[in-house]
């Protein structure tokens, strides 16, 4: 048997990967390039354990999962429901070679769809923010919905984005509303994932940004207030191996929207966990061990996991399917991708029966 990695060849994601399974004294994986799957490169055969990599950060991908005619501007949120329904045939058609993958098609369709992937968490009992269940199509049927909830405050979300983009935490009372978002603007109307945090305060601004979104499908959330420390907001990344909660980051950040790559910053790990107390922290990761459980024919998972402020409850917010790069994090001298090499080593993942790699 072999390992195959599907990816974007340059991207860091498949090189951290190759290098830790160079490391581990294993052949370095063969690489099917994301553009080749997609423009009708065989699947790998029933020989071959292949690991699916993120298929972001590639213009010319985004086009191919899109079916368009030519690529989005760097940056435009656009045609989301066509990019999933593009990921969702091209791993179909992955898994029609008989290849053992480590992350199940099935389970990538869940998580990469924020609606079924809430409902499978909340059947499961795992604790996540509650969510409108009703399709919201616009931004009337979004305040109508809102006040049929009684709820004042919620997180608004592609339901197949990514990263933040597109995401917006809104808020309203009366008259007044605010809206926290990465999004920007342009002037003839067209969605941009910006690294910088905006706000608006304007029915009409919100409005647009919400009625475009709402073709490819909308997931809302009710803004659940996150605990803090050091006079910032935090939330937790943790990445899932094996079923086993390895590796954690302290997302921290002066508004409602943490991620990393909008200029926040890593928190204390360890005073994060004094915070919540040991019989808090260990009821996290029993959460995010609960989680796992949903998806258990799938290597790894990242889990974005938040506690309530006063820090005696938590929740799930989202659970990424390709959470799991997290550079410079070690957990007993390993990073998450040497983590689940190990794993793949030791056998200590079966949940697709893998078989020696050689």
């Amino acid at each position: 048997m072999r390992l195959t990695v599907v990816g974007n060849p340059d991207n860091r994601r498949v090189r951290l990967f190759s290098e830790a399974v160079r490391a581990a004294g294993w052949p370095v994986p063969d690489v099917l390039a994301w553009r080749d799957l997609l423009t009708g490169a065989p699947p790998p055969g029933a020989d071959t354990v292949v690991r699916v990599d993120s298929p972001g950060e590639d213009p010319e991908v985004d086009r191919l999962l899109r079916g368009a005619a030519q690529p989005a501007a760097h940056g435009e949120i656009v045609g989301s429901a066509d990019w999933y329904s593009g990921l969702c045939s091209a791993l179909r058609r992955l898994a029609s070679g008989g290849a053992t993958l480590l992350n199940q098609v099935d389970d990538v369709a869940v998580l990469f769809d924020k609606r079924r992937c809430h409902a499978l968490l909340a059947a499961a009992g795992v604790p996540v923010p509650a969510a409108l269940g009703q399709p919201v199509t616009g931004y009337a049927g979004l305040r109508a919905a809102m006040g049929e909830a009684g709820w004042s405050r919620v997180f608004v979300k592609p339901a197949h984005g990514s990263s933040a983009s597109g995401v917006l935490a809104l808020a309203v009372a009366g008259e007044r509303i605010a809206a926290t978002t990465s999004v920007e603007v342009t002037d003839d109307g067209r969605l941009f994932n910006s690294l910088r945090v905006r706000r608006y305060a304007t029915q009409a601004q919100v409005a647009a940004i919400v009625d475009r979104l709402a073709p490819d499908g909308l997931h809302v959330e009710q803004w659940l207030p996150k605990a803090g420390l050091a006079g910032r907001v935090v939330d937790v990344r943790v990445v899932v191996v094996a079923g086993r909660p390895t590796h954690a980051v302290v997302r921290s950040a002066k508004g409602p929207l943490t991620n990393l790559h909008l200029g926040n910053a890593r928190g204390d790990l360890a005073a994060l966990r004094a915070a919540a107390g040991e019989y808090g922290w260990a009821a996290a990761m029993d959460t995010c061990r609960r989680v796992a459980a949903c998806f258990p024919r799938t290597l790894h998972i990242g889990v974005d996991l938040l506690f309530l402020a006063g820090w005696r409850r938590h929740a799930v917010a989202e659970v990424n399917a390709f959470g799991d790069l997290l550079p410079g994090v070690l957990a007993g001298g390993r990073d998450t991708y040497t983590e689940q090499v190990h794993a793949l080593r030791t056998g200590a993942f079966a949940g697709v029966g893998v078989p020696c790699v050689s």
